[in-house]
């Protein structure tokens, strides 16, 4: 289950590479536009205010997020769905998912999809996490691997479950797109003003999830206070506050064009 008030605790930060993965969006007057894992909508309504003329979706699996979206008063329709079964309608000239494809080990198969299935000049846009090899990740499996939680946390986490830009850039250029894509690291500055680990308060709101569904509430207990000592081990408070970078990868295409540039 997401927790829209966990998951916006940080929203100033992760709604920065939202901001500069739309910045390379070209699109003028885009008839509809699409967020595939919208999560409580906050962003999504900015791509309303960007394209007012559009028609403005906003898509996730999970019914928590979907409420608190449909919440908030606005020219935006949402809906709950699950990414690997939407299909783009002929309107769709705007493509849009923000740190939602890490989730879904065959996003590789629906990049390509997406990118036959959307008329020609569409755009798509997409940024994903690339920090899985940061201590805050390697701790993350290091502990899951440990005694009492194995059991219960096998293949729960993932490995690499993201490419890197080159490989998207690759993949989505086969497909017949021209390709930007790029990857930036944010070194985020986490104030360390509550009882918890401001990394471990982070991660609360995304890369634990599936821990937190697996255990009960003792195991999930033992299990964030081990997690915690480790992490602030790996990140320590300097002047009040934790250095936490961030690496994330970003993939902008529009369809169509390596054929038009050809043609």
């Amino acid at each position: 289950m997401w927790d829209p008030r966990t998951y916006l605790r940080y929203g100033d930060e992760r709604s920065r590479p939202f901001h500069d993965l739309l910045a390379r969006v070209g699109a003028e007057y885009p008839r509809a536009v699409v967020d595939l894992g919208c999560g409580p909508g906050t962003l999504t309504a900015t791509l309303a205010g960007r394209w007012p003329g559009s028609r403005v979706t906003g898509l996730d699996s999970s019914p928590e997020m979907i409420a608190r979206a449909s919440a908030e008063s606005g020219p935006v329709g949402y809906a709950v769905g699950d990414v690997r079964d939407w299909r783009p309608e002929p309107d769709v000239d705007v493509l849009v998912g923000n740190a939602v494809l890490q989730w879904v080990p065959e996003h590789r198969d629906l990049l390509r999809r997406w990118a036959h299935a959307l008329p020609a000049g569409a755009w798509m846009a997409f940024q994903v996490p690339g920090n899985f090899d940061a201590p805050s990740h390697r701790l993350l499996r290091s502990v899951a691997a440990r005694e009492p939680w194995r059991d219960a946390l096998a293949g729960k986490l993932r490995e690499a479950p993201v490419d890197e830009p080159v490989g998207y850039a690759t993949l989505l250029t086969g497909a017949g797109c021209a390709v930007d894509a790029w990857e930036t690291t944010y070194v985020h500055l986490l104030p360390a003003t509550g009882a918890d680990h401001p990394v471990l308060a982070w991660m609360e709101g995304t890369a634990l999830r599936p821990v937190r569904a697996a255990l009960d509430a003792a195991g999930w207990a033992a299990f964030r206070a081990e997690l915690g000592v480790r992490l602030a081990q790996a990140y320590p408070v300097r002047q009040g506050q934790v250095y936490f970078p961030f690496r994330r990868i970003f993939m902008v295409a529009r369809t169509g064009a390596r054929a038009e540039e050809n043609s």
